[in-house]
């Protein structure tokens, strides 16, 4: 409080002298200048004070102003009496021109100072709904990140702990007959057999999970590299049906390829296996006797369009974008064929990968007849560059998934 006192008497000692200092100045030049000049000179010392010091000290400097032009600057000179009529007049006009002059750019600086103080309230809220948004993006990336940790551990212990789980059963039951041969029935070589073929299985697959990480990790770095040549569309099909046999042998399989399609020029192996994930999907989500339909034809005059229809319960249209993140199974997409659901959902995430590097489009939509799903995917067609030639990766290919 007493420093709120001092700083307010300062302001209106200020006042005082800069009015004196003002008049100081004019006084020498009484003889040469007028009356207007001089009332000029004090609204000029007044607008000072009031655009420093406000309205308060601004109406004292008014005051003394006025007192020191009459005073100093209107005959008789050194008296506060007023010889000449006008010069009443012309003292009033400028008390009320210095007092409106003063109050006036006041409250101009106090408008001033409130915008601005206004402006700073408004950045320290902008400030603080930034910081805010950002908190609540980082909360909800920590739950992301949280939700998709549970999911990777959930899988990755499913998928490496049930062929862990079958390798050292084998193994252990063929130990056993070899270390127990004189005391129980040894395995007859059809067990034998069944139990190695059981360990080999599970080998490949924990071959291929490790194989799908290490893709998937190259697509999310940005260095998948990619082996282009030419290729014929019909092959590429025919390549993945081959390697699918064993999982579509209880389901009817059809085949409808577009006559003289365009060759394409792509990483052959890597299409491969994008057909392949999707027909290993279809017959993974659909019954048994169901059909299976692979089509491929041109799609406008620079790519060529690959689908895969399934039979089965199709895929929420709100799932259908999901579908193709890392990691993501959808809940309620329920399996009803041989295949088992559970996995690591990198699937359609390496296949979008793939899809996107050759410059190709990925997506999946109802199937034509019935509910099923049908996954599509686009390739270009290949230019006009001599056959054999071939993009030279800066690694060895990526794309060797589930290797053959």
């Amino acid at each position: 409080m007493k420093g709120q006192l001092r700083s307010k008497a300062a302001r209106y000692l200020a006042a005082v002298l800069v009015t004196t200092a003002g008049t100081s100045f004019l006084l020498p030049f009484r003889a040469r200048i007028n009356s207007t000049t001089v009332a000029l000179g004090f609204l000029l010392v007044v607008l000072f004070v009031a655009i420093l010091w406000r309205s308060g000290p601004a109406l004292v400097a008014s005051v003394l102003a006025m007192l020191c032009f009459n005073f100093f600057f209107l005959p008789p000179f050194h008296t506060f009496t007023i010889a000449d009529p006008q010069n009443w007049v012309a003292l009033t006009v400028f008390f009320i021109t210095a007092v409106a002059v003063g109050q006036l750019s006041a409250r101009a600086r106090q408008r001033a100072e409130e915008a601005e103080s206004g402006r700073r309230e408004v950045r320290r809220l902008y400030e603080e709904l930034r910081e805010a948004f950002e908190r609540a993006s980082q909360a909800e990336a920590f739950k992301r990140s949280e939700r998709l940790k549970s999911a990777l551990l959930d899988a990755v212990t499913h998928d490496l702990r049930t062929p862990l789980t079958s390798i050292k059963a084998s193994a252990t039951l063929l130990l056993e007959d070899r270390e127990l041969a004189d005391q129980t029935e040894p395995l007859v070589p059809g067990e034998q057999q069944a139990l190695l073929k059981v360990i080999t299985q599970s080998a490949d697959r924990l071959d291929r999970f490790v194989e799908g990480l290490v893709d998937l990790a190259r697509i999310e770095a940005d260095s998948l590299n990619l082996n282009r040549n030419w290729g014929a569309v019909d092959e590429i099909v025919d390549a993945a049906l081959t390697r699918a046999e064993p999982i579509t042998r209880h389901h009817e399989v059809a085949v409808i390829v577009e006559d003289e399609l365009p060759v394409v020029r792509v990483d052959a192996r890597a299409v491969t296996e994008v057909v392949y994930t999707l027909i290993e999907n279809a017959a993974k989500y659909s019954s048994p006797q169901t059909r299976i339909k692979v089509e491929a034809a041109r799609s406008g005059n620079e790519t060529v369009q690959i689908a895969v229809e399934d039979q089965g319960p199709g895929i929420p249209i709100e799932l259908r974008q999901r579908v193709f993140e890392r990691f993501f199974r959808a809940g309620d997409y329920q399996t009803t064929g041989e295949g088992c659901t559970s996995g690591l959902g990198m699937g359609l995430a390496i296949a979008k990968g793939i899809v996107e590097a050759h410059g190709g489009h990925i997506w999946i939509e109802k199937a034509a007849e019935g509910s099923g799903a049908r996954v599509s995917f686009t390739v270009p067609v290949g230019d006009d560059e001599p056959a054999g030639t071939a993009d030279t990766p800066v690694q060895p290919t990526a794309l060797e998934i589930y290797g053959e």
